[in-house]
């Protein structure tokens, strides 16, 4: 436990400074990348559904809440707000072709999108790409958010360059567009991905996306919505050093399903105690100074000209 936990507060004490200046996206999607349909919104939001929506938000979605300490984590009532700040990041990064789903089921369209992704390999996308699709279609991450091994709550799907959001919480929506951001311009959007598998990788990955969202809100100087992150994203990084951590023993040895949230709880207690400190010493921009009253100089009284001597009239 102590080796996890020293690497995980090693990297959130390093990743303050670690994502400025920022670089936004320019041109960074591939010529292969199928682009969304004439007319075809890039933000979709699922209907309202009192049962599926109810379950995953007070049931299926209490672990991930309590290990983030944030109610509104897998809440599947995503507010206006998030959609627009979402909207914003991709369009500043030229992410114009990135699927969104605002806590939506929609397997036929992920299909659909899976076999005419060109950005992907075939060979990737017919193997890790069908198992995803596969997954998403059997156990909705609508329905099961992260409860399960085999369902996924918030994440990003690169085989078929699609954000499923099921949170209200603004910097998980972004962190899911920096991991769009990150595939958008690699070559081998497969390999990168299955890359993944091996153990320690995930946590390049999950850096990379969090860290953009940092730098991001540190160039716009939105320190209100940077105190909000982080409370969020440290802990959720700290899961993933818990996961890696259990990985390679849970290859040759059968771990009781119980170690995982213990481990993680372990991890995420001290995420939560750098990230609040961390976000009581970052300071607000001062406020925009008013101007400065124009003093207004005494009136000098211009002098009235004396009258014009009388001329006599010439006689």
């Amino acid at each position: 436990m102590r080796a996890p936990a020293l690497l995980c507060l090693a990297v959130l004490l390093a990743s303050g400074c670690a994502a400025v200046p920022y670089k936004y996206g320019s041109g960074i999607e591939s010529a292969k990348t199928t682009p969304l349909a004439p007319g075809e919104p890039q933000i979709e939001r699922g209907r309202p559904r009192k049962f599926i929506d109810g379950f995953g938000h007070y049931v299926a979605a209490l672990p991930s809440k309590l290990m983030l300490w944030n109610w509104k984590i897998e809440n599947h009532n995503i507010s206006p707000e998030t959609e627009e700040k979402l909207k914003r990041y991709l369009e500043e990064n030229d992410l114009k072709n990135v699927k969104v789903r605002l806590n939506q089921y929609s397997p036929g369209s992920e299909w659909r999108r899976l076999f005419r992704n060109k950005a992907v390999g075939a060979g990737w996308r017919y193997t890790l790409g069908v198992i995803s699709v596969a997954m998403y279609t059997s156990f909705p991450g609508r329905f099961f958010g992260s409860l399960l091994p085999w369902s996924a709550g918030d994440h990003y799907n690169p085989y078929t360059n699609t954000i499923h959001l099921y949170s209200d919480h603004q910097a998980t929506a972004l962190h899911e567009g920096g991991h769009a951001k990150d595939f958008a311009p690699r070559r081998f959007k497969g390999t990168y991905s299955f890359l993944g598998a091996i153990p320690l990788v995930p946590l390049y990955h999950e850096g990379r996306a969090t860290n953009d969202v940092l730098g991001y809100y540190r160039d716009k100087a939105l320190i209100a919505d940077e105190k909000n992150g982080i409370k969020v994203l440290y802990p959720a990084y700290c899961t993933y050093v818990a996961g890696e951590g259990l990985k390679w023993p849970s290859m040759f040895l059968v771990l009781p399903s119980w170690l995982g949230y213990a481990v993680s709880g372990g991890l995420v207690i001290p995420a939560h105690i750098v990230a609040r400190i961390r976000a009581k010493r970052m300071q607000e921009p001062p406020p925009a100074a008013a101007p400065a009253p124009v003093p207004v100089s005494a009136a000098v009284p211009a002098p009235v000209p004396a009258p014009a001597a009388e001329v006599p009239p010439v006689p």
